[in-house]
């Protein structure tokens, strides 16, 4: 008894220790990026409006004071339409992807299909496209974000009840993160998976603490961006007009995610709140290369910044020629006032100067002033000096240069009535140059996301699992699989950086190569299979019933060649044998049936048999 005593004495002193010990890194971590902070604190207020904030020297943000009274203190933000164009830009950044196979024979084959339906049905039945915008809102105003790719027991169907509970099948789960919620173990390693550990600190509602992890605890209020105490956080001020980010009742949870070492193999995952443990274990998710546990965060950042772990944003840089720039346009209407209400002169004590400032030299006004004395005179004023005009124009050329998007894109207008074609999309292109970084890291981050989404799959689908897809013409095709059919996680894109061609590119594209016959046999004849692809590409795929009886017919045909991977198909009367051959040996031509004998004879067979239709009905012609 005495041992067990001990025993429990000693984990107790174990569990203090430890979360004390994570609780004191998570303090210096986070008085380590206490600048950055301030930093994003203060683009959050510019991109809102609130652009007379600055960061002081106690690091707090405070409102900058104007020096007079009767100063002009307007705010004229293009922070704001530089910020939703790059947005808006990087919103048609959703790639296509697919999964590469492993090897040639037929499992491999079948198997990275059936990986390449699920990735694709899960990014849409999550709505992760949503999520990726979220992201980017985060990573454009903050300069970085984060992606946490986690297995959600109480996701997809529920399958039955265990004592009262309910048990579900499981599904993923992609939430997006905000730089303010983690804490690195170095703010110089670029990558996660440089970091030795990294801490996911937020805030949670006492209640789902109880839930989650059977722990009573007491709330308090908590400032979502600081993670400190509301009463005590260093920029409630600063942020409390933009978000009221404070929550009630609520306890700051510390999860520490620490990488696999020499002393933990699989890594280790503590979660502290209020002095307490809540839960210890090993990392949960096998979502590395070669079935290694790694964090299961993904970063995505603005703008890299050499040897640093967060991003930089483009409204950082644009803060200075913000300020300039709200300073010349009131100083301008400053002076504009001037000119038309007037500086009046008065020699002391010849009018009634407090009646004088009430009504001013106001029109019909009959003026009493003291005989003898110089009666009141408006003071000659000249015109708006150039210069203002001149550092304005400068300045908003400035805002060009700096954040790389032009007035071109923000007001959708072109510089000129006059501008070619070819100059016109000589322009767009210089225009998308400088998003194409930003591009390319949010095509990086859903790539990730991909590889990990099968990972899990393949670590928790322990049995077969059905999974119903939305094929076109509104067919619904099922799939059946479990963690032996997900052998390969090697996603690719389909698709090329969508900043390379806008919509109106591909269609202008389209349309010179139908002017120049490109899509047209020897004859100058187009076949109904291309006119069926041009027409879905220019977005009007169901714009004639004999265009809807084509499409059929392909996709008819195409479930065919996925089907003679495994077993023969016998070829039906009622098929356009033509575009079925079409199809076919578009098929036979790639590397999925070209590596594979069987599957590559079984669709010979079939071409034979469609071969034999045509002669068949030939010879009825002929008789």
């Amino acid at each position: 008894m005495k041992e067990l005593r001990k025993k429990k004495t000693k984990n107790n002193e174990f569990y203090e220790s430890l979360a004390a010990e994570i609780t004191a890194d998570f303090e210096r971590r986070r008085q380590e990026r206490k600048h950055l902070e301030q930093q994003w604190t203060l683009n959050m207020n510019y991109l809102m409006g609130n652009q007379y904030a600055e960061i002081s020297p106690t690091g707090e943000i405070e409102e900058r004071e104007s020096e007079y009274l009767w100063q002009g203190r307007n705010v004229y933000n293009h922070i704001a339409p530089i910020f939703e164009t790059r947005v808006a830009k990087l919103s048609r950044v959703r790639p296509i992807m697919s999964v590469r196979a492993q090897g040639d024979d037929e499992g491999d084959l079948k198997s990275a299909k059936i990986a390449t339906v699920l990735l694709n049905s899960t990014f849409s039945r999550l709505d992760v496209s949503d999520v990726i915008y979220k992201a980017t809102l985060w990573s454009e105003t903050l300069g970085t974000a984060f992606y946490k790719v986690m297995w959600n027991n109480e996701g997809g169907r529920k399958v039955g009840e265990v004592e009262g509970s309910s048990v579900y099948e499981g599904d993923i789960s992609v939430i997006p993160i905000s730089p303010f919620d983690i804490f690195p173990d170095s703010l110089f390693h670029e990558e996660i998976s440089d970091q030795r550990s990294l801490i996911h600190a937020h805030a949670m509602p006492v209640d789902k603490v109880r839930e989650i992890y059977g722990k009573e605890l007491i709330g308090r209020d908590i400032n979502v961006f600081t993670l400190a105490e509301a009463s005590r956080s260093s920029a409630v001020s600063g942020l409390k007009r933009l978000t009221g980010g404070i929550v009630h009742d609520n306890v700051l949870v510390i999860e520490r995610y620490e990488a696999p070492c020499e002393k933990f193999p699989n890594g280790r995952v503590v979660t502290v709140a209020e002095g307490e443990i809540l839960a210890i274990g090993e990392l949960p998710y096998i979502n590395g290369e070669e079935g290694r546990r790694i964090l299961p965060f993904i970063r995505q950042v603005s703008i890299n910044q050499a040897g640093c772990f967060f991003g930089v944003s483009v409204i950082e840089r644009v803060i200075p020629l913000q300020r300039a720039y709200n300073a010349v346009k009131n100083r301008k209407q400053e002076y504009l006032n001037r000119l038309s209400m007037g500086v009046v002169t008065v020699e002391d004590g010849s009018v009634d100067t407090d009646a004088l400032l009430e009504d001013g030299l106001s029109p019909g006004k009959v003026l009493v002033y003291r005989q003898g004395s110089t009666p009141p005179k408006f003071m000659a004023n000249s015109s708006v000096p150039p210069d203002f005009s001149y550092e304005e124009s400068r300045l908003e050329q400035e805002f060009v240069n700096v954040s790389g998007v032009s007035e071109f894109s923000r007001n959708s207008s072109t510089i000129s009535h006059n501008m070619s074609g070819v100059a016109l999309e000589l322009l767009v292109e210089q225009d998308e140059t400088r998003l194409v970084t930003s591009a390319e890291n949010i095509r990086r981050a859903v790539r990730l996301i991909g590889k990990q989404i099968i990972r899990l799959f393949k670590q928790f689908v322990t049995v077969t699992r059905m999974m119903r897809v939305a094929g076109r013409s509104n067919s619904v095709e099922l799939y059946y699989f479990n963690s032996n059919d997900l052998s390969s996680d090697d996603v690719v894109f389909d698709t090329e950086n969508e900043l390379s061609y806008t919509p109106a590119q591909k269609k202008s594209l389209i349309y010179d190569m139908l002017s120049a016959g490109l899509l047209s046999d020897e004859n100058g004849n187009m076949s109904q299979r291309t006119k069926a692809k041009v027409l879905d590409l220019l977005g009007f795929g169901a714009l004639s019933g004999a265009q809807d009886i084509t499409n059929l017919h392909v996709e008819k045909a195409q479930r065919e060649n996925l089907s003679m991977l495994s077993e023969d198909k016998e070829v039906e009367d009622f098929d356009d044998h033509n575009l079925h051959i079409t199809e076919h040996t578009r098929a036979l031509l790639t590397e999925d049936f070209s590596n594979n004998l069987k599957a590559k004879q079984r669709i010979v067979k079939h071409l034979k048999s469609h071969r034999a239709f045509i002669l068949g009905e030939i010879a009825k012609v002929a008789e």
